[in-house]
């Protein structure tokens, strides 16, 4: 009793000491925000007179209607593309599901601001398709739309190809049987199956749209967004009482989407039944020559949008001057060199180790310890609230708290650290679900075989927890590290000029003009995060590999030891 007792104190110091850690680097700094939104430029006490403010001013107040317009026409264009998509490769017989899936997270392995410089070199002033004829007017709401919709796409698919992917073949025999139709079979069971994913994907790239810095910083031109806006206030004018006003409004639609999957996912009930048949799909030529054109001409497109940048980065000057080069991966200038791109591959590889430690011991702390209930409520709490909090939110709320003299951790601004940590927290709550599950679906004999055997918890977690959730951790260091080569908004007010990275030049690039050179770095960073996915998903094949030959090997032992048990003859090993 005295030695369970002992572990449970343990259990609870480590838990509470990894909670104080989550309160100082995500609550602290976001109170940081909200308090610099309510005070004046001298610090003394406003109350609302900032937001009075900034919406009686004409050219402010617009911005909030302009990020309204096209957050919700991204929205609904980026989940129509994505479930259309979505459909396409999970419901026909298309060929060449595995690469119309790969190609759809083409998006995902750039960062937001190199979707708009392959749209400027489409559609600019000396775009390709412009050249030929075609001027869509780029420059605005227009391209800010385009951009968004290409970066939103990707997240709507995933959600909806997981969410078709399962069905109960059952309801679609007797449907059938009734002789329904394929647009009734269509409206009245493939389109309620999937409600809550639609309803989860219109917030989800609302949201993103809403909040994203880097399509509106490229292609934005005089139409102003909330996010340019903070740069703006920040970046430009130095005032941080306003950039935290707006950064405060950037929290509305972040926590409007996540209180949305909150109730979406407590309603939601879609389940398959052990009794469930798969789908079959039928054969239909007219259906599958459709997505064959969808899907082919959406995947077309992602790849169009990778090759301009292959042009622009190996010719001279283009489009004057065709030839083929390499002068322009040597990054001349103060915009950013080879040095910022290393530095990225550094601060990334430094989030993935770091963040990946931080989230599976916290989760395990929580799903496997024996400590404290309260504890456990208030890490579960935590681990929700960066999912509602955009990354130029978190930018401002920790430039207010470690900034500030009379912060001991004051020493960390301005260096390697304090992007590791935006990034830890910014991208925390999707690497924290995934080390949830992982640990959730393992037996609870092991740690009570271990406690029986008096064997330490840390041995029972290095030994058993951590390789059966390998795949699971290597998941979440993938995560963590692509998110960390593309991000811009979490960083862009954090970063000093001895440590910038790789997607901050790409934006100091093309304003500067040097296009060729952001393609060339954008290239480089897309180059890592395949080679990054390509390597998990080897590691992830071996792994896999390896339990089947051991659970082949096991399965003889199994039967002689059930033949045994139930007094049958035994089968020769």
């Amino acid at each position: 009793m005295g030695l369970r007792k002992k572990k449970i104190q343990k259990a609870d110091f480590g838990i509470a000491l990894m909670t104080i850690c989550f309160l100082v680097i995500l609550i602290c700094p976001i109170i940081s925000l909200f308090s610099k939104a309510l005070l004046n430029t001298d610090g003394s006490f406003a109350g609302l007179a900032n937001y009075t403010k900034y919406f009686s001013t004409p050219a402010l107040s617009v911005s909030v209607g302009n990020t309204i317009t096209v957050s919700v026409v991204s929205a609904v264009l980026g989940t129509l593309l994505g479930f259309v998509y979505a459909y396409g490769v999970t419901r026909t017989k298309i060929r060449g599901k595995i690469f119309f899936r790969y190609v759809a997270l083409i998006p995902l392995f750039l960062p937001t601001v190199v979707h708009g410089l392959s749209l400027v070199y489409l559609f600019g002033n000396q775009g390709v398709i412009t050249r030929l004829g075609w001027d869509i007017g780029l420059y605005g709401r227009t391209g800010i739309i385009l951009s968004e919709v290409i970066y939103t796409f990707p997240q709507s698919f995933l959600m909806f190809y997981i969410a078709l992917s399962y069905a109960d073949g059952r309801l679609y025999e007797a449907a059938d049987t009734m002789g329904c139709s394929n647009l009734k079979k269509f409206s009245h069971i493939t389109i309620p199956s999937v409600r809550y994913t639609l309803i989860n994907s219109l917030f989800v790239c609302f949201t993103l749209a809403f909040t994203d810095f880097g399509a509106p910083k490229v292609l934005g031109g005089n139409y102003n967004v909330l996010a340019t806006d903070i740069y703006k206030q920040v970046a430009g004018q130095f005032n941080m009482n306003m950039g935290a006003v707006v950064g405060t409004l950037l929290l509305i639609p972040a926590l409007l989407s996540f209180g949305v999957d909150r109730v979406t996912s407590k309603k939601s009930s879609d389940t398959i039944s052990s009794k469930a048949s798969a789908l079959k799909i039928k054969d239909s030529r007219m259906r599958d020559i459709a997505f064959y054109i969808i899907c082919g001409g959406t995947a077309l497109c992602l790849m169009i949008l990778v090759a301009v940048l292959f042009m622009g980065a190996f010719t001279e000057y283009y489009p004057y001057n065709m030839g083929f080069t390499l002068k322009n991966f040597q990054f001349n200038g103060s915009t950013g060199g080879i040095e910022s791109f290393v530095t990225s591959v550094w601060m990334s590889l430094l989030t993935a180790v770091f963040g990946t430690v931080f989230v599976f011991l916290y989760a395990a702390f929580i799903e496997r310890s024996k400590c404290s209930g309260k504890l456990k409520g208030i890490g579960k709490l935590f681990s929700t609230v960066p999912l509602a909090l955009p990354g130029m939110v978190i930018g401002l709320s920790f430039i207010f708290f470690f900034n500030s003299r009379s912060n001991p951790l004051n020493f960390i601004y301005g260096t390697v650290i304090i992007l590791v940590l935006a990034n830890m927290v910014h991208f925390y709550s999707v690497p924290f679900v995934t080390a949830s599950s992982a640990l959730k679906k393992l037996d609870r004999e092991y740690e009570n075989v271990a406690d029986s055997m008096k064997i330490p918890q840390w041995k029972t977690f290095l030994r058993v927890t951590v390789p059966l959730s390998l795949p699971a951790i290597l998941e979440i260091f993938l995560y963590y590290f692509m998110n960390s080569m593309v991000t811009v908004s979490a960083v862009v007010f954090l970063y000093s000029a001895k440590f910038k990275i790789a997607s901050i030049a790409i934006t100091h690039m093309e304003e500067a003009g040097d296009i060729a050179q952001a393609a060339a770095m954008s290239l480089l960073i897309l180059g890592v995060n395949i080679g990054a996915r390509g390597l998990y998903e080897y590691l992830v094949y071996r792994i896999r590999k390896k339990d089947r030959a051991r659970e082949t090997a096991e399965s003889p032992v199994r039967e002689y030891a059930a033949g045994k048990k139930l007094g049958q003859p035994a089968k020769q090993i």
